[in-house]
């Protein structure tokens, strides 16, 4: 019940983010094809999709990735970058009272929060995966289980025995202290690579 009833409200948010992003574009688009009066009449029509383009291809990218789960820092540089041209652009085009200039750079910044909230919708209903840890901790054992049923009775023979059976001898790895050397006790009673 409470899944169906999540599921709904982000697809509820996503379809007020689609209108509220077509509606910002709809109303940029005359101050920024405007920004370009003086070049060729061709490329006056066109010339808004080249700033919302690629804004709608890193908004795509975005989407993807908080499908999978992922992060994608640069589609949302692109993002942020095209936003603040395109509001920039219409910031230019307003007249210059305090009014016109938040109504100009208010279309392009609500889009943007409305993505931006689609978004965290996606990653709501889709909660991250939970990772298992790099290092699993295991159970301590004892000397004697951890040193195998075979070597249990090795270690009450004695090193000899361990040398009769051909494997080698390992060292201790306790610290040295200066003026001790290797195979033989420090005078302070601390073990110092003691060969066993």
């Amino acid at each position: 019940m409470f899944r169906a009833v999540s599921r709904m409200l982000a697809a509820l948010a996503a379809v007020i983010a689609c209108g509220v992003s077509s509606f910002g574009a709809l109303a940029v688009y005359e101050p920024l094809r405007l920004s370009v009066v003086d070049t060729h009449h061709g490329i006056v029509a066109l010339w808004p999709v080249l700033v919302y383009g690629p804004w709608l291809v890193a908004s795509l990218s975005v989407l993807r990735a908080a499908l999978h789960r992922r992060r994608a820092v640069h589609a949302w540089c692109v993002i942020l970058f095209f936003s603040s041209a395109a509001m920039l652009l219409c910031v230019a085009q307003a007249p210059r009272t305090v009014v016109d200039t938040v109504t100009a750079a208010l279309p392009g910044l609500a889009a943007l929060a409305c993505f931006q909230q689609l978004v965290r919708q996606i990653t709501l209903t889709r909660p991250p995966r939970r990772t298992l840890p790099r290092h699993r901790s295991r159970p301590a054992a004892s000397p004697a289980a951890a040193a195998g049923p075979g070597r249990a009775g090795e270690q009450a023979a004695g090193p000899d025995a361990r040398a009769a059976a051909g494997r080698p001898r390992r060292r201790a790895t306790a610290p040295c202290r200066p003026g001790s050397s290797p195979g033989r006790a420090p005078p302070c009673g601390s073990r110092c690579a003691v060969i066993m």
